[in-house]
This record gives structure tokens, C-alpha cells and sequence, in this order.
């Protein structure tokens, strides 16, 4: 199935002689195109928000440096959801995995790139919406430090972890454009110090940390100096459990208002999470705000500068499109089990290709100290180029 949002063409050329010229990319539709409606995978948003008359700040950055936008691309409704399937705009294709899911909430951003029909797109990531499509789809993809872009015309979910994230299908296509969005140049020095999370490894599934191996060994030739190390002592588990505490409750206030207003449609998991979510007691607010903070202290502890992480970015391929329901909620806690650390930190991370699981692509994650995006880059291009 097509990656874009049904019904929608545009096309806005770039500035000429920008650093990106001669680049196609596309735009979740989280991000406003100036006098396009703004949908946000749901059916009612457009028709109950005004029509924006501004481009996002993403967007406007990537034309000004010569990329052409051609088009918005399908997201889970409001990005409430991992694995790319819009129960009203269709699952975007993922070539690499024919019959899996794209990954969401990012998943036509993330399909699109896949596909060809553009060199990079712009998504978000609040709980792991562009670092899943990339793994599930082979991609590169970014989560950058949050709070270091600005957000200004992208629909927001849960503010304390949402950022814009981007994809490209080779290393240097890939920064180039994060050079142009986190307006610094790759760094000069490659890492000092590596770090292979243990339980990460532990907690995927054994085909995908044997695929991961190789990979591993090439990282081990570039940052010579490496030890195994736990990520996360209270268990993963908890940090997933933080994050699904959070990142819902969060949800549930920005869209509150506009829920109790208009009463708008949703498909049946997103409506429950919304209804879960307002429900959430505030003793679990607390214990998930304090896990927070324990998490974020654990970040500063093991990734001082110059350290860099490496964990699956999901503990396994993309699972077929078009499951029950009842099998979707496991596989969606478990994929947050790994990704919870970004929105609970809010580290830059991002996601390498390389892969292959059961057939299927599967992501190498390398987090970093906050602020650290770029090294992140000069260890993406060094791994291409063995």
C-alpha cells in the first residue's frame, strides 16, 4: 500500500543551491504544510482544526536547504500506536518485510524511504516511532537529544518525551540531513568507549541478538575500548511500565479537550488507551515520575562523553500486519520494554541497519550523552564504511 495519506498531493520545490538540493523528502502527517490540512491519522482532527497557515519548523528547515517535500505520510492516529496500522488510512507497505508491518507511529514516513520514492522523511518519536520503523524496515533512523529541536508546527502527543526523527536508507544521505535539522557538523572524533547492554541482548529474541553479532564485532573494531554492562537494574520491564504510565496519561491531556468537545472517532485500541490512560491512579503518576528521574540518573552515570551504548533497538523483526488484537498488546509491551529509555531520557539514539532476522531486518540502537547527537553520525558512517 501507498505511504501517503490518501487524497493529499503536494509537491513544494526547495531553495536552489541548498546543501540538500536535489533530495526528495516527505512529512508525517503530524507536521503542518502550510494550507494542507494537518490529519494526524484520524478521520475527525482535520475536520475539527483549522487549516495551518505555516509549514512545521522541520519542514521549512528541509526547504530552505533545497529538499523537496512530494507528500504527507500515513501515521498511527494521533502516533498512538507502534506498529504502523491506521484502522482508517490502511498499513503502508514495508518492502523489506512484504506481509509485516512497517513499524509505527512513523510507519509511511518510514515505508516511503523504504520503498525509494524519497531519500529521507521527517517522523517523530515519543516512544519509539521512528526507532522501530527503522529497525523493522532497515533503515537508518534518529531519535535526536529531546528538546534539542524546535517543535513548532508538529502535532504534539506526550511533550515530555515527543521529538522529531528522521530516516534515510545510507550513512551519508543520513547525515547530511542531520547535519542540516541539528544544524552541527558530524564530529571529527569517533567514540572512546563502548558499552554492550547485557540485558537488552537478553531480553530480545535469540535470533535477533545472533543477527545482531556481526554487527557488534564491527563496533568492537571501531571503539576498541568496550565492556558489558546493565542497562537497566530495576529490569527493563519497570522502565516499560514507566513509560506506558507516562506517555498515555500525557496523551490523554493534550487530546482531552478536543476529545470532550468534538467526540471524535478512533479505532478501538486507540480509544481504550485514551480511557486507560484518564483512569491511571495517581499513585502509579508518581511511581512512574520517579522511575523517570532514577532512569534519567542511570543515563548520565553509564554515558559520560565520548561513551556510546549499543542495545537491539527491538527485540525482534517486524510481526505480521493484521494480528487479533489480543496478540498486539505482548508485542507491544515488549517492543517498549527497549525503547522506553528514550522518552524516559532523553538521549539521542539511533538506530544502524545491517541486519537480517527470520528473514526480516532488525536495528543495532547506539545511545549517547545528551547534547552527543553527532557522534552518534561519525559511528554510523564508520560502521558503513567497513
Amino acid at each position: 500500500m501507498s505511504p501517503f495519506v490518501p487524497g493529499i498531493e503536494i509537491r513544494i520545490e526547495g531553495s536552489p543551491g541548498g546543501s540538500l538540493s536535489g533530495l526528495r523528502f516527505a512529512a508525517k502527517d503530524l507536521f503542518d504544510i502550510a494550507g494542507h490540512p494537518t490529519g494526524g491519522g484520524n478521520p475527525d482532527w482535520a475536520r475539527q482544526n483549522p487549516v495551518p497557515t505555516r509549514h512545521a519548523w522541520a519542514v521549512q528547515t528541509l526547504l530552505d536547504a533545497g529538499a523537496t517535500l512530494i507528500g504527507k505520510t500515513i501515521t498511527d492516529e494521533v502516533s498512538l500506536g507502534i506498529l504502523g496500522e491506521n484502522a482508517f488510512e490502511g498499513t503502508p507497505l514495508n518492502p523489506a518485510a512484504p506481509g509485516h508491518v512497517p513499524g509505527g507511529s512513523s510507519s509511511g514516513s518510514a515505508s516511503a524511504v523504504a520503498q525509494g520514492l524519497c531519500e529521507t522523511a521527517l517522523g517523530t518519536d515519543t516512544g519509539g516511532s521512528v526507532r522501530v520503523p527503522a529497525s523493522f524496515c532497515g533503515l537508518y533512523g534518529i531519535r535526536p537529544t529531546h528538546g534539542r529541536l524546535d517543535l513548532t508546527g508538529m502535532l504534539p502527543q506526550a511533550p515530555s518525551s515527543d521529538t522529531t526523527g528522521w530516516f534515510a536508507r545510507d550513512a551519508a544521505t543520513f547525515a547530511r540531513v542531520s547535519e542540516v535539522l541539528l544544524q552541527e557538523k558530524v564530529a571529527e572524533a569517533l567514540p572512546n568507549n563502548l558499552l554492550i547492554a547485557t540485558d537488552a541482548f537478553g531480553f530480545a529474541e535469540p535470533e535477533t541478538t545472533a543477527a545482531l553479532q556481526p554487527m557488534l564485532d564491527k563496533l568492537k573494531k571501531i571503539v576498541p575500548e568496550w565492556r558489558e554492562e546493565v542497562l537497566a537494574p530495576p529490569g527493563l520491564v519497570a522502565w516499560g511500565r514507566a513509560q506506558r504510565t507516562l506517555q498515555p496519561v500525557e496523551a490523554w491531556e493534550t487530546f482531552r479537550e478536543w476529545v470532550e468537545r468534538d467526540n471524535p472517532r478512533f479505532a478501538f485500541s486507540v480509544a481504550r488507551g485514551l480511557v486507560m490512560a484518564a483512569a491511571t491512579p495517581e499513585v502509579e503518576r508518581g511511581w512512574a515520575a520517579l522511575m523517570r528521574q532514577e532512569v534519567r540518573g542511570r543515563l548520565r552515570h553509564l554515558l559520560p562523553p565520548g561513551t556510546v551504548l549499543a542495545m537491539p533497538t527491538t527485540p525482534f523483526p517486524a510481526p505480521k500486519a493484521g494480528l487479533p488484537l489480543s496478540a498486539l498488546n505482548p508485542i507491544r509491551d515488549q517492543i517498549l520494554c527497549l525503547c522506553a529509555l528514550g522518552g524516559l531520557a532523553g538521549h539521542p539514539q539511533i538506530s544502524l541497519p545491517g541486519a537480517t532476522a527470520q528473514g526480516r531486518p532488525v536495528g543495532l540502537s547506539l545511545i549517547a550523552a545528551r547534547g552527543a547527537d553527532t557522534l552518534l553520525l561519525r559511528t554510523a558512517l564508520a560502521m558503513e564504511s567497513l
